[in-house]
């Protein structure tokens, strides 16, 4: 689930800590992939007629297509991505999943009533909720990788908080997801849609965490404390509270403490915080998640050649894929592994910090975007009621 309404707030409060840009932009950058997050976008997205892809044994393969043919697209634009898989789910998370389960099984009813009275369009809405990730899923996609030469290690609990480490490291440039609880794990930048495929033309989003934090104006453990307010994975939302409201109340009390001290003593009772609500278990498996550290041997990568053969095995001969396009495919993987990639620039240079006046005039025209942002968005949300207003009173 990642953390709700986490990039709106970035975007409008911290517009410069969002870059949006081509897939070729990130040529000759080590990446550190979300697995199950892409594998979970492949089975959703990677369809014929509104229905998972499938071998003639009836095995489902599209996230063996997805995976194979998306990361392709990375290494042709010179990306070198490491994949690293969920371990264990912490047990604060438990909860969690088990909403999910039970989404997935009323899903299933729905979508089994669909087919015998909905329209196509419902059963195919109801077939993707459906949609999880099993262990299945998980090991033909390891065997995949292993055969294309391209690395992966599983992680011992959240992957999204392990590509932080390898990011935050130097071992990779970004850490790749599409939940942004990403950030909260400490990835120092956070790159989305990169394994989207190439006909939805969906731009890379580049998220910068330091630029988010100063446009926020926050310390890290205060970004992680309105993650936790705006809902996360670990605990139930506060009823009520949407994006502007915990951004408004810890920049007001500073901390989730004294937050929730305020909403208790509230005499109006405005919110009200739900029972058991674990936040500071929470905020520890963001500051102190069960990771390796990266210069442990198994965060030790190597990109290699392909095993073309083995890849025709698999993917043709077992999951009944196309052979010419398998080949031709292992080729180009061939040849990207066989030429020297060239350097980046910035691997020569690095930033010059910045004094404390560029920081504050930085800081003030940050201020002042944000404001005039905000000012046009009221004139714009104001000329559209009006014009509505006028519309029904010549009505």
């Amino acid at each position: 689930m990642g953390i709700k309404q986490l990039f709106q707030v970035i975007s409008e409060e911290a517009p410069e800590a969002v870059k949006n840009g081509e897939i070729k932009n990130h040529f000759g950058r080590k990446v550190a992939i979300d697995a199950s997050m892409s594998i979970y976008s492949f089975l959703i997205a990677v369809r014929s007629e509104g229905q998972q892809l499938m071998s003639d044994t009836g095995e489902t393969t599209s996230h063996l297509m997805g995976m194979f043919y998306r990361t392709l697209r990375m290494v042709d634009n010179g990306i070198k991505p490491l994949f690293v898989f969920d371990g264990a789910p912490p047990k604060l998370k438990s909860g969690e999943l088990a909403k999910r389960f039970a989404r997935k099984n009323e899903a299933k009813e729905q979508h089994e009533e669909a087919k015998e009275t909905g329209t196509a369009e419902e059963v195919e809405r109801f077939s993707r909720r459906t949609v999880r990730v099993t262990r299945e899923h998980n090991q033909e996609c390891q065997r995949l990788l292993k055969l294309m030469g391209i690395p992966y290690i599983v992680a011992p609990t959240e992957a999204e908080a392990q590509c932080a480490v390898l990011a935050r490291a130097g071992k990779v440039y970004a850490a790749a997801s599409e939940d942004m609880d990403t950030l909260c794990f400490n990835a120092p930048i956070l790159l989305r849609h990169l394994t989207f495929s190439e006909q939805r033309k969906e731009p890379i989003q580049e998220i910068h965490l330091e630029k988010a934090l100063e446009g926020l104006h926050m310390e890290r453990e205060q970004f992680i404390d309105m993650c936790i307010l705006l809902g996360c994975d670990y605990v139930d939302p506060v009823p009520k509270i949407g994006p502007n409201t915990a951004l408004k109340l810890i920049r007001e009390h500073g901390t989730l403490e004294k937050v929730v001290e305020a909403i208790e003593n509230d005499p109006k009772k405005k919110y009200v915080m739900p029972e058991d609500w674990p936040y500071q278990d929470a905020r520890e498996l963001f500051l102190n998640p069960d990771v390796r550290s990266a210069d442990d041997p198994e965060c030790d990568f190597k990109w290699e050649a392909p095993d073309v053969e083995g890849l025709v095995q698999f993917l043709v001969h077992e999951k009944g894929f196309n052979e010419d396009r398998v080949r031709n495919s292992a080729q180009r993987l061939t040849k990207t592994t066989k030429v020297a990639q060239q350097a980046r620039m910035e691997g020569f240079f690095k930033p010059i910090p910045k004094t404390e006046e560029e920081k504050a005039s930085l800081k003030r025209k940050h201020d002042e975007k944000v404001a005039e942002s905000k000012k046009r968005k009221k004139e714009d949300a104001k000329t559209k009621k009006d014009t509505k207003s006028k519309v029904h009173g010549a009505a």
